[in-house]
């Protein structure tokens, strides 16, 4: 059965365009070495951290607005200069990760780190992103992750359509559909693909309505949308005061990639939402068959 949660922006991305509380100032924590996870952004040129791996679970670390005496911390004990992380790609290593250098001090990427990739099989480019971590799930991922067949993509562009329609999309909008992301994964080795899209629909000039999804086969064969996302997103709600700069990415629910942070042979499926003044982090569990949202986190980088 599928989820889908519809918002108008002003209300469901209330956080993204107001920093002031999506990004507020994050209560220090002392870092211990623990169990983390990052985004592997900027194609491959940088980390971000997403959260501290707890017992099948996720916390938020030290974000971009904390005491830069906490950043700081946090800095020394996981950007090292030479420190190596496993690069997650399809939900199982596919190179390594090693940090060149981090600045505490500085305005936009305080917790983040510059990095270098190696790897035969990752294209980390553009807006496609993964993961890196020091976390060593029991069953590694098969490594699926690749772009869908005709048919897979065929099913999935009739599951979009459908799902603008049931918004009061006209069929005329619908035509204008275009998307950052469709990539097919499997997320528990069954052989199955699993597909995870980024679409949206231009309603008029100051308009954009956007759709994330996550789609799994369906006892009949065919796809289902597992959870979705929609948001109709206003000009006037725009930081920037240009709709056109959601074209290109901003305020869109991407993919970074997946791991199996729980060992329950499922991986999580990781994604990544740029703002004006930062970056949204979520992740969400297969149980019972339905997919579920299990954290929300977010990092401030610097003023718009």
């Amino acid at each position: 059965m599928k989820k889908i949660f519809v918002s108008v922006q002003i209300l469901a991305f209330v956080a993204l365009l107001q920093p002031l509380g999506f990004f507020a100032q994050k209560k220090p924590m002392v870092t211990t070495g623990k169990k983390i996870i990052f985004a592997v952004v900027n194609d491959g040129k940088w980390v971000e951290p997403i959260g501290f791996i707890e017992k099948g679970t996720l916390a938020e670390p030290i974000g971009g607005d904390s005491d830069k005496e906490a950043i700081k911390l946090f800095n020394s004990t996981y950007y090292r200069k030479g420190a190596v992380y496993d690069l997650i790609f399809g939900g199982a290593k596919a190179g390594t990760v090693s940090v060149v250098k981090s600045d505490h001090t500085s305005d936009c990427s305080a917790n983040m780190a510059e990095a270098t990739l190696t790897s035969t099989r990752a294209k980390i480019v553009g807006k496609v992103m993964g993961l890196a971590t020091n976390f060593k799930p029991t069953k590694p991922g098969g490594g699926v992750r690749r772009l869908p067949t005709q048919v897979e993509r065929l099913e999935a562009d009739k599951l979009v359509k459908a799902e603008f329609a049931k918004q009061g999309n006209s069929a005329e909008i619908i035509e204008t559909r275009d998307y950052h992301n469709l990539t097919a994964l499997d997320v528990d080795g069954d052989g199955k693909i699993e597909l995870v899209g980024s679409f949206w629909v231009k309603p008029d000039a100051k308009t954009r309505n956007t759709l994330f999804f996550i789609a799994d086969k369906a006892p009949s064969g065919k796809y289902q949308i597992g959870f979705g996302k929609y948001n109709a997103i206003k000009e006037e709600s725009v930081m920037s005061g240009d709709i056109t700069t959601i074209d290109g990415g901003i305020y869109h629910e991407l993919l970074l990639d997946t791991l199996d942070i729980n060992n329950d042979g499922i991986s999580e499926i990781f994604t990544y939402t740029q703002s004006f003044e930062g970056a949204g982090f979520s992740a969400y569990r297969r149980l019972n068959g339905k997919w579920d949202s299990i954290f929300e986190g977010s990092n401030y980088h610097c003023g718009f």
